[in-house]
């Protein structure tokens, strides 16, 4: 272990507790006893197709989350800026990263709320970045996991999620290698992010930041933003 590394893990053990990662973290995916991954169809005649079921735990907890956003927006306090999000592993109760992102509160127009969290709680097709639809991640990954999608929907950077995640993708039942846990926060950016010494940090530094950290820890991060090319 390298002298950067060692720091690395610290910082990011520093954030983990600080945040209740691994106490508060929650299963991604709705699975059985063995890993195998429940799924569902979505969508009708010609574009129905298998998709991976979040778990009930895993939507609890973006559904809490994000009604923090909403409410922040429709009363003007634009104290939050959106919602950070962590996937990974959980070994001998330290969270191994995997994959980190964001989805913001405001959306592409004039100060508008984001599509990525608006009307969540019956609509799952964006679901705050991890919607059912294709250019969201659990329709995106479903096409690399699952058969009755169409080749094209396959991209590159899910069938490196499929390969790290499950151990027979393409399957109709797919296999956990092992346990994957998620971790959702509303970001007040008043909140200190991993480098303390920062202070209040905005949440798209913080994503920047918290890539940057996790890729020096976990060799099986699959985020590509953010890593130094062949760090990964």
């Amino acid at each position: 272990m390298t002298a950067v590394t060692s720091s690395a893990e610290a910082v990011w053990r520093k954030f983990c507790l600080r945040f209740r990662i691994e106490d508060e973290c929650v299963p991604l995916f709705a699975a059985d006893q063995d890993g195998v991954v429940s799924t569902r169809m979505v969508g009708r005649g010609e574009s129905a197709r298998p998709v991976l079921m979040r778990s009930p735990e895993m939507e609890s907890l973006v559904l809490r989350e994000t009604a923090t956003l909403v409410d922040d927006w429709h009363t003007a306090s634009h104290r939050h800026d959106g919602l950070i999000y962590c996937v990974g592993w959980l070994h001998t109760r330290s969270f191994v990263p995997l994959y980190i992102g964001k989805a913001e509160t405001f959306g592409k127009g004039d100060r508008n709320l984001s599509a990525n969290i608006k009307g969540l709680r019956t609509d799952r097709s964006k679901f705050a970045r991890w919607g059912d639809n294709y250019a969201y991640h659990v329709g995106d990954l479903s096409a690399c996991v699952l058969p009755g999608h169409r080749d094209e929907k396959r991209a590159a950077k899910y069938q490196a999620w499929a390969q790290t995640l499950f151990s027979n993708a393409p399957s109709p039942a797919p296999r956990l290698r092992e346990p994957v846990y998620f971790w959702a926060k509303a970001w007040d950016r008043s909140q200190v992010g991993v480098w303390e010494e920062l202070g209040p940090t905005p949440l798209a530094f913080l994503e920047y930041l918290l890539i940057g950290v996790a890729g020096l820890v976990s060799p099986s991060l699959l985020n590509r933003e953010g890593i130094a090319r062949g760090s990964c």
